[in-house]
């Protein structure tokens, strides 16, 4: 094998497994929280929160913005966890199996499918076109990082926080609204991100950082073009 000067933690391909001193490391339990707190499932949750909260959306009806975020909230991150979760156990895989390469068509198909509801939903209620731009951003990452991911390990963690950034980026000009304090906190959170999935071993540096170009690219093409 070919001698580097690059750390594994930069250069692996498939997660090895950790002796115990390694798993009690502090830093790899931050990056495992981390990692389950910032899951690619909430972003487009939070991207209409923040919507809802920050921008002059905010006027809009309490029964209004509860609706919109239920919908969001079933087609986005509860039917595609709860199918994930069932696939996984109709078939036995462990985390670490269904984190496997050859594995990760499994929730790609699924969180695709989902999010084609939920475009489908919110055009039969007659939702805003900005609004469907988020699920229109998130779902065209999805289906890059899925044909990627056939030759490929793409970081979908990182791709999620490419996508909020972009999406800041889109609003911020649909809006005119200065995002440079958001900006510093979401390219802050992604970052951290993005070390913590190399941390834990899910993702070498090249996937993450392809990841992450992937997802600003759609967060701006989503949302302010198509």
């Amino acid at each position: 094998m070919e001698d580097t000067n690059i750390p594994d933690q930069l250069t692996y391909h498939d997660p090895v497994q950790r002796n115990p001193k390694e798993e009690k490391d502090p830093w790899i339990t931050a990056a495992r929280i981390l990692s389950a707190v910032f899951t690619p499932f909430m972003v487009p949750f939070v991207a209409f929160v923040l919507l809802f909260l920050f921008t002059y959306l905010r006027i809009l009806p309490l029964q209004y913005k509860l609706i919109v975020l239920a919908i969001v909230y079933c087609f986005t991150i509860l039917l595609p966890m709860l199918s994930i979760y069932l696939m996984q156990k109709i078939n036995g895989w462990s985390l670490h199996e269904l984190g496997k390469r050859e594995r990760r068509y499994v929730p790609y198909i699924l969180t695709i499918l989902s999010y084609v509801g939920c475009l489908v939903t919110m055009y039969r209620y007659h939702l805003p076109r900005y609004m469907g731009g988020i699920i229109v951003a998130t779902l065209l990452c999805m289906v890059i990082c899925a044909l990627i991911n056939l030759k490929w390990k793409i970081s979908t963690h990182m791709a999620s926080g490419g996508m909020m950034i972009g999406g800041l980026l889109s609003y911020s000009f649909i809006f005119q609204f200065n995002p440079t304090w958001w900006l510093c906190i979401f390219i802050l959170l992604t970052g951290m991100l993005g070390s913590a999935r190399i941390i834990v071993r899910q993702h070498t540096l090249n996937e993450v950082g392809g990841g992450f170009l992937i997802g600003l690219f759609c967060g701006i093409i989503g949302i302010l073009f198509i």
